[in-house]
C-alpha cells in the first residue's frame, strides 16, 4: 500500500491594486477578494521510498522563479529532496496575482516583479508540501475515468475552425464546439479505511469564467470545484479533505459558450452573475469527479519514478516522425503573432480588427524585405532570418521576443505613443531605464517531466496545450512506456513554468489566438514530442543508467535589471518602500 498525505494552505496575498495575470489588461487589477486562493498539495511515497510531491496553486501560471523558490524551500526542509519528484502546477485562474516571474513580458502589466506576491506563493506551496509529507500514512490509491455527457454545459472549443484542420479528429460545426474537446476526466482517489479522503482530478478547461472587468481575487471555476468537492467529502465524514482540480488540454477550451450568438450570450453574464457562473461551472466539474471516483477504478499501488530536465527550445531539430516527414523542421527564437495580440473573441478580446490588419501588412512587408535582402546580410543574420521564417511559417510576427523587436523596431524605438496603451507606456519606461537589456522577455529553456505511479504516467508540461496537441503528446509517451506496464498517460499542463501555447502544426496554420501564441513556431509540438519521447525512453531504463541532459538550465536573469523592475508601486498608490529582490 502507498503512503500518502495532503494539505491545503492559503496564499496570503492582499488585493493591493496590482494587475492580475491572464488577460494582460492594464485595468484588470485586484481591489478586493471574492474567494481565498490556495496551494493544495498531495505527497505520495512507494515502498522503496520514492516520492512524488504534487502541488497545485490557485494561480494563473507557474514561473521558473516560483519553481526554483519551492525547490529551495523544500531542499532546506526535507532531507534527500529530489527536484525531479516535484510537480508545481496551477489552475490557471485569470483572477490571481501577477508579478511572479523574472522574465519581463508577462510582468509588464502588473507592473514588474512583485516580491510580496512571489513570497506568498512560494511560502504557501512549501508549507502545503511539507505538511503533506508530515501527514504520510497508508492510503489506497485508485484511478478512475469518466466523461461529461454531451448535454452538460461545461466547456466549448473556442477555435473550432483550427481544430477541424487536424486529420485525426471528427470535424465539428460551429454549433458543435462542445464536442470538439476532450470531455473525459481522470480522477485519482485517495482512501483510508475505505473512506475517500482526497482526490486529484484532471480535466482541461480555461479558468476564465470570470472576465477582465472584475476586480477581485478569485480561484475561478477550478477553485470553486475544489471547494465544493472538499465540502462534500467533509460532509461524508472525511477529515481535512483536499481536492485538487488540475488542468489538462485547456489550450483551446473555454468555459463559455462558443457558437452562433456567442457574444450576446457572454455579454448577458456580467458582474456578480460571473461569479455565480464560475461557481456553477466548477460544481459541475466537482459533481463529475465525485461520481467518477465512486465507481470501480484501477489500483495505483505501484512504484513511483520520475525524470526531469530542461531543453532549449530556441533551436530544436524535430524528428521527422513528428514533423509530417520533414527532415528540416526546427523551432526558432520565440515570436508572438498578430493573432496573439488580437486575443480571443469571447474570453479576452485584444487589439481591434483595423489595427491588427495594419500590423499584418507591416509584418508581411518586413518579412518580404528581409528575405529579399538575405544575400547582403551577415552569415549570422542570414541564418537567423532563414530559420526564423521557416519555423514561424504563416505567422504574422508582431513581436520577436528573442531579439526584443516589434515590427522591425527595437523596443526602445516603438513608434506607438505611451498614451495609446498604458502597457506600451510601462514597457517603454522599463526599456528606457535599462531594465530589459539582457533580460529575456519570455523563457526559452523549458522544463520537461514525466512521473509514473504504477501504470499511470503524468506528463507534466509548461504552457497551454490544445485538445489535439495534448492527445498526440500523451500517445507519444504511452507508445514508449507501454513496454514497462504504463497503460495510461495523462498530460498535466501549466506545470513548472509558463511559455504560451502549443498547437498542432495543422492548427497553427489557421493562426487563431492559440497559434499566434505558439511562440517557437509551427513545429513546437513536434519539438515537445521529440524531447519528451527521448525522456520516456530514458525512464524505461534503471535510474543509475540514465544519460539524459541534467546540465541545461535557464540562465539567471541579470540581478541589476530585475531590481529596476521589482516592487514598482501599483498605479494609483503611493510609492512603497522597496523590498529586496528575490
Amino acid at each position: 500500500m502507498m503512503l500518502a498525505g495532503w494539505d491545503r494552505q492559503v496564499v496570503a496575498i492582499g488585493a493591493d491594486g496590482y494587475a492580475m495575470f491572464g488577460y494582460g489588461m492594464w485595468h484588470h487589477r485586484a481591489r478586493g477578494t471574492q474567494t481565498p486562493l490556495h496551494a493544495r498539495a498531495v505527497c505520495l511515497r512507494d515502498g522503496e521510498g520514492n516520492t512524488l510531491y504534487f502541488c497545485c496553486l490557485d494561480l494563473g501560471y507557474v514561473s521558473h522563479a516560483v519553481r526554483e523558490g519551492v525547490v529551495a524551500g523544500l531542499s532546506a526542509r526535507i532531507p534527500g529532496f529530489d527536484e525531479a519528484q516535484l510537480v508545481v502546477t496551477c489552475t490557471h485562474t485569470h483572477s490571481g496575482p501577477g508579478g511572479c516571474s523574472h522574465e519581463a513580458l508577462y510582468n509588464v502589466v502588473t507592473p514588474g516583479f512583485n516580491t510580496q506576491h512571489f513570497t506568498a506563493v512560494v511560502t504557501a506551496a512549501v508549507d502545503a508540501i511539507e505538511n503533506a509529507v508530515r501527514a504520510l500514512a497508508p492510503t489506497e490509491l485508485s484511478l478512475h475515468e469518466g466523461r461529461f455527457d454531451d448535454e452538460t454545459e461545461v466547456a466549448w472549443n473556442r477555435s473550432v475552425h483550427a481544430h477541424n484542420r487536424n486529420p485525426d479528429v471528427e470535424k465539428r460545426s460551429g454549433s458543435q464546439t462542445h464536442l470538439a474537446i476532450d470531455r473525459g476526466m481522470r480522477v485519482i482517489g485517495l482512501r483510508r479505511d475505505g473512506r475517500l479522503q482526497a482526490l486529484l482530478s484532471f480535466f482541461g478547461v480555461h479558468a476564465t469564467a470570470l472576465g477582465n472587468r472584475l476586480e477581485r481575487l478569485d480561484a475561478d471555476n477550478k477553485g470553486y470545484a475544489a471547494r465544493h468537492a472538499e465540502a462534500s467529502l467533509r460532509d461524508a465524514g472525511a477529515s481535512d479533505p483536499v481536492a485538487i482540480f488540475a488542468q489538462a488540454t485547456a489550450g483551446d477550451v473555454s468555459p463559455h459558450y462558443h457558437g452562433p450568438g456567442q457574444s450576446t450570450r457572454r455579454n448577458a453574464i456580467v458582474g456578480e452573475a460571473e461569479y455565480a457562473y464560475a461557481r456553477t461551472n466548477g460544481e459541475r466539474q466537482s459533481d463529475l469527479a465525485l461520481r467518477i471516483v465512486a465507481t470501480d477504478g484501477s489500483s495505483l499501488d505501484g512504484a513511483i519514478d520520475a525524470i526531469f530536465g530542461y531543453a532549449d527550445f530556441d533551436h530544436i531539430a524535430v524528428d521527422p516522425r513528428h514533423a509530417n516527414g520533414r527532415t528540416d523542421a526546427t523551432t526558432s527564437e520565440p515570436c508572438q503573432g498578430v493573432a496573439f495580440f488580437q486575443g480571443t473573441p469571447v474570453d479576452g478580446p485584444g487589439i481591434g480588427v483595423a489595427l491588427a490588419g495594419v500590423a499584418r501588412l507591416v509584418a508581411g512587408f518586413l518579412k518580404r524585405r528581409r528575405l529579399r535582402r538575405l544575400a547582403s546580410e551577415t552569415p549570422e543574420q542570414r541564418a537567423y532570418y532563414e530559420r526564423l521564417y521557416a519555423a514561424q511559417g504563416t505567422k504574422s510576427i508582431l513581436l520577436e521576443a528573442g531579439k526584443k523587436v516589434i515590427l522591425g523596431q527595437p523596443l526602445a524605438k516603438i513608434l506607438l505613443p505611451d498614451l495609446v496603451d498604458p502597457v506600451i507606456g510601462e514597457l517603454k519606461r522599463q526599456v528606457r531605464i535599462g531594465a530589459i537589456v539582457d533580460s529575456p522577455l519570455v523563457p526559452s529553456v523549458l522544463p520537461l517531466q514525466i512521473v509514473t505511479i504504477g501504470p499511470l504516467a503524468l506528463v507534466c508540461m509548461p504552457g497551454e496545450f490544445t485538445t489535439t496537441a495534448g492527445a498526440r503528446l500523451e500517445r507519444t509517451v504511452r507508445e514508449v512506456l507501454v513496454r514497462r506496464g504504463i497503460t495510461t498517460a495523462q498530460i498535466c499542463t501549466y506545470s513548472n513554468d509558463y511559455m504560451g501555447y502549443v498547437t498542432t502544426n495543422e492548427e497553427y496554420q489557421a493562426q487563431a489566438y492559440e497559434g499566434g501564441h505558439t511562440i517557437y513556431g509551427q513545429w513546437t509540438l513536434g519539438a515537445f514530442q521529440t524531447r519528451v519521447e527521448a525522456f520516456a525512453v530514458q525512464l524505461g531504463t534503471p535510474a543509475v543508467s540514465r544519460t539524459h541532459d541534467r546540465t541545461t538550465r535557464p540562465a539567471a536573469v541579470p540581478a541589476e535589471e530585475l531590481a529596476l523592475r521589482t516592487d514598482i508601486p501599483a498605479p494609483g498608490t503611493k510609492p512603497q518602500a522597496l523590498l529586496p529582490s528575490s
